[in-house]
């Protein structure tokens, strides 16, 4: 922290938008963020990133970062300019944000104490922005770079849970080189892949979340398509096989005595589509039963393994663990996301509240515990 700090309110940079598909969703997840933060305790300062990387300085206008009449906000329409542009200077000594704009003399922001990122997918949640933060020194909500980048990658998380004896199902991975060097190879490797486990089949972007990019496929006559899908948004596609059960969530959020689970929820079958798709999720709203109907013995199971996931992938701050209960009573861990949605129908808010954590509350202990943990090796 700056050597104010004792006299003044931490600063807060709410950074949101991003260069992914996920960037309605951060600023969904920003907006919610901004009308839970304890504006006594805190002072904020919102900043976007637009789809094309510009760091824009924003309205700190919660309203405005909505879905309208279905329609999904961006940082564009939230930019105070076309043009100016915000910097975080790259020097652990210096935590001035400054303003540029064409034309103009740069603006000085005023120091930001710790920042939260509230940027899904690439360039945000995957260690990318972390690495940047850990270079300025400014201490930052959430996992840090190797756990950010092992939560966005599909391919390497389910890898680190199997070496630490985590249940993970049946997968088959595509790498962009195998694609380029060979589409047919890469293709029957796929179809090999159904012949073993079977149709349908959820062809999916490696390193994205949200459910952008994710087909589910009934027969080899749309796996062309579902391929074509998935590298839209990612040229590393995943292949998975359909886990017959229950959908479980449980959130697991840093404590000063370690990592604690919240009570789990359930993603009940979505009547309307065919999986827990990015439009039940966000547009049509799909409701978790929280907390979900489990015996005992599985809440605690499961709440066991969403710590032991968040520990496996050396996670900080926060973590939400999606899991299968399968047919025959058996949980298998489907993936992470190390840093949740927070939007007002968001499950990791949601599972938190039920466990007697409030939203504000929620916030500010993740702010605390990051303005309590340095930033480097630790």
């Amino acid at each position: 922290m700056s050597s104010e700090t004792t006299s003044h309110k931490p600063r807060v940079a709410v950074v949101f938008g991003g260069r992914s598909s996920e960037h309605a969703i951060s600023v969904l997840t920003a907006g919610a963020v901004l009308r839970a933060i304890d504006r006594e305790k805190y002072d904020v300062l919102p900043i976007g990133i637009t789809t094309d990387g510009r760091w824009a300085l924003t309205a700190d206008d919660p309203e405005r970062m909505a879905i309208a009449d279905r329609q999904l906000p961006t940082v564009a329409a939230l930019a105070e300019s076309t043009e100016g542009g915000v910097v975080l200077p790259v020097d652990p000594t210096n935590r001035e944000v400054v303003y540029n704009e064409p034309g103009s003399v740069p603006k000085a922001l005023g120091e930001v104490d710790v920042v939260f990122p509230v940027l899904h997918g690439p360039y945000g949640e995957d260690g990318t922005l972390q690495g940047l933060l850990e270079l300025s020194g400014v201490p930052y909500v959430g996992s840090g770079v190797l756990a950010s980048a092992v939560g966005q990658d599909k391919d390497y998380m389910k890898r680190v849970f199997t070496s630490f004896g985590l249940p993970v199902g049946p997968y088959e991975v595509i790498r962009p080189r195998e694609w380029d060097r060979d589409p047919a190879a890469a293709r029957r490797k796929i179809v090999d892949f159904a012949a073993e486990h079977g149709w349908p089949l959820f062809v999916k972007p490696a390193r994205a979340g949200s459910s952008m990019g994710i087909t589910k496929v009934d027969d080899l006559g749309g796996l062309d398509e579902a391929i074509e899908e998935a590298r839209r948004h990612d040229p590393k596609i995943l292949v998975e096989s359909l886990l017959r059960g229950r959908e479980i969530e449980c959130g697991v959020l840093e404590f000063e005595d370690g990592p604690r689970a919240s009570v789990p929820a359930e993603i009940p079958p979505v009547t309307a589509h065919d999986f827990y798709d990015f439009e039940a999720k966000y547009i049509d709203s799909a409701d978790g039963i929280v907390p979900a109907p489990l015996t005992d013995g599985q809440t605690a199971q499961v709440q066991e393994l969403a710590v032991a996931a968040f520990e496996a992938a050396s996670c900080e701050g926060l973590v939400r663990a999606d899991f299968f209960l399968q047919d025959n009573g058996e949980f298998v861990i489907n993936e992470i996301n190390t840093l949740p949605g927070f939007t007002p129908i968001s499950m990791y808010p949601r599972m938190w509240q039920e466990s007697g954590v409030s939203y504000p509350e929620l916030i500010d202990r993740l702010l605390q515990a990051a303005l309590d943990r340095s930033t480097g090796l630790r």
